[in-house]
């Protein structure tokens, strides 16, 4: 072969590589590079953001993943999520992190939020009976005339009080809900005589049990436990917008579902070791092994993919038309308070 000839057939092997890169690298940019956010710093606010409704937005802060997205996030706490979703709507946050049921009365009020991402596919609310102001207690009508404490009025935990109560015979007007507050308020509340009963999250309400304070009576910590209190699936911890605001930053929306299915699927393969490693030592009450305890009684009710469940919007709507009279299930257009769109997406790309 001549020099000439040679140089050639370099030449064109040498093109065909340049080729196959210039393929591969027009391929990964579809498959790996981020769009442009339209908003890279948000304010979000979240209700409870110790509770595990929102560990997975806790760990996704913790673990980087937000910024990974090139998201730029203000989380704001507030004690429950119907205070949460009103931030949201008041217009004092971009994203809300709250319960899903806080949508349903926003749409029949005109006020259109959407649920793109779900956190927790149950309730994750106990209901408890103090041991220390009710030790004969033996049923829900020996609640007539008491004090429960609940998050706030129109909070998760009060949705489920009432729909405990209701379905024991025992109406909303013969007990006094109590706004109990935090975590640390209600802790103090209950142990002090100020309250009979307690609806609320955890950490706190495996505390109380674990210390004999609280005698349970209603579990939506587990999958059953929600089946039996609500009659099917029950999603409620989500990241929720204005449908506005879904609409103009879809890219943005889709980085922020990608930093929780994310945390999901770390949530999902770690082991206890790694989630006390992460989670800021003021969230562990001063006990890990408290802490852990209750996150074995959640874990279950942790969405495994950030997708709404096929019933479970449903489910929502029923429960919220039931205890809430201005709310009417035949008005609701339900598939507008939800998109799947971003979830699925986000669990492909991270095999969720």
């Amino acid at each position: 072969m001549s020099r000439f000839n040679g140089l050639k057939e370099i030449s064109r092997r040498q093109f065909a590589r340049s080729g196959l890169l210039t393929a591969a690298s027009l391929a990964w940019p579809a498959l790996r590079a981020q769009p442009k956010l339209e908003r890279a710093k948000l304010s979000l606010a979240v209700g409870g953001k110790a509770s595990f409704q929102h560990l997975p937005l806790m760990l996704a802060e913790q673990l980087g993943y937000f910024r990974a997205e090139g998201l730029d996030l203000e989380i704001t706490d507030h004690p429950s999520s119907a205070r949460a979703a009103q931030a949201l709507v008041n217009g004092a946050a971009d994203v809300s992190a709250s319960a899903f049921e806080h949508l349903i009365p926003l749409q029949s009020r005109t006020q259109w939020v959407q649920a793109f991402a779900i956190q927790a596919r149950t309730p994750l609310i106990t209901f408890g009976v103090s041991t220390r102001s009710m030790p004969g207690y033996k049923s829900l009508a020996d609640l007539k005339g008491k004090k429960i404490g609940v998050a706030a009025t129109g909070s998760s935990a009060y949705m489920v009080a009432k729909l405990v109560l209701g379905r024991a015979g025992v109406n909303t007007g013969e007990v006094t809900f109590v706004d109990a507050g935090s975590v640390s308020n209600a802790l103090v509340a209950l142990r002090s005589g100020q309250l009979d009963a307690i609806s609320h999250t955890d950490p706190a309400m495996t505390m109380l049990e674990q210390k004999g304070d609280i005698k349970i009576i209603s579990d939506t910590r587990t999958l059953k436990g929600t089946l039996a209190v609500f009659g099917g699936a029950m999603p409620t911890a989500c990241l929720c917008a204005s449908r506005e605001f879904i609409q103009k930053n879809p890219n943005t929306c889709q980085a922020l579902t990608n930093a929780i299915v994310h945390a999901l699927k770390w949530l999902h393969t770690a082991g206890p070791g790694d989630v006390i490693k992460t989670v800021p030592e003021a969230y562990l009450l001063g006990d890990r092994g408290l802490y852990l305890a209750a996150f074995n009684n959640v874990r279950e009710s942790i969405s495994l993919d950030g997708l709404m469940p096929e019933d479970g919007a449903r489910t929502v709507l029923r429960a919220v038309a039931s205890v809430d009279p201005s709310v009417r299930a035949e008005k609701i257009d339900l598939p507008r308070t939800y998109t799947n769109e971003f979830a699925q997406r986000a669990k492909e790309r991270f095999k969720a």
